[in-house]
């Protein structure tokens, strides 16, 4: 049995997770959080990139002996530097309606609206020996007002030009087929199968 602990204490996103490995590792797997290993604190997310700060969360679970697997994501606008990044989460200081006002406000009088998605995704073990993180991304524009009541984060805003829509007029399985999450999460398990197939 190989157990695999996702730096978080989302319980969506570990079920999310627990999941998709069942359909996808034919090696026989178990997905625990943080809080199901004992880990209590919280994890500094110091780091410059988004590969940087999803190895320092995957590290912690590594450091107590497990499989440690962590992702890190966020908006980048091209007419703000690349902006919010990996500040996406706290770029206001407030939840995600904050944010989403604060990027309006920062985007007035913009006519280059192009934007992506990224997604990091690390999984750290505790010898080091198969590390490794993979990255995907979406790109999209950013509309002027908010459309769909759907998705979360900046979901209302990101229009995603394939489907004529943000990604909070679409449901979640559309939106994964296409997603920064999506793609992220699919070079992730390809790679993790391998890694764990070769450890049998």
């Amino acid at each position: 049995m190989i157990k695999l602990v996702l730096a978080s204490r989302n319980k969506k996103k570990i079920a999310e997770l627990k999941s998709i490995l069942k359909d996808f590792i034919k090696t026989d797997v178990t997905v625990l959080s943080l809080d199901d290993i004992g880990y209590y604190g919280e994890i500094e997310e110091n780091g410059r990139t988004f590969e940087e700060n999803a190895v320092l969360k995957a590290s912690v679970p590594a450091k107590l002996g497990y499989i440690g697997i962590a992702d890190d994501s966020g908006l980048c606008v091209d007419a703000l530097g690349g902006a919010p990044g990996i500040y996406s989460a706290r770029f206001s200081g407030g939840d995600d309606e904050d944010n989403n006002d604060l990027l309006l406000k920062k985007m007035e009088g913009q006519t280059v609206r192009d934007a992506r998605y990224v997604c990091a995704m690390a999984c750290v073990f505790p010898d080091h020996s198969k590390d490794f993180v993979v990255r995907g991304e979406c790109y999209g524009k950013i509309l002027t007002k908010r459309q769909g009541t759907g998705g979360f984060g900046y979901d209302p805003l990101f229009y995603y030009e394939p489907f004529g829509a943000t990604f909070a007029e679409v449901d979640l399985k559309k939106k994964n087929e296409v997603s920064h999450r999506g793609v992220a999460m699919r070079h992730f398990l390809k790679k993790l199968s391998k890694v764990l197939e070769n450890d049998k």
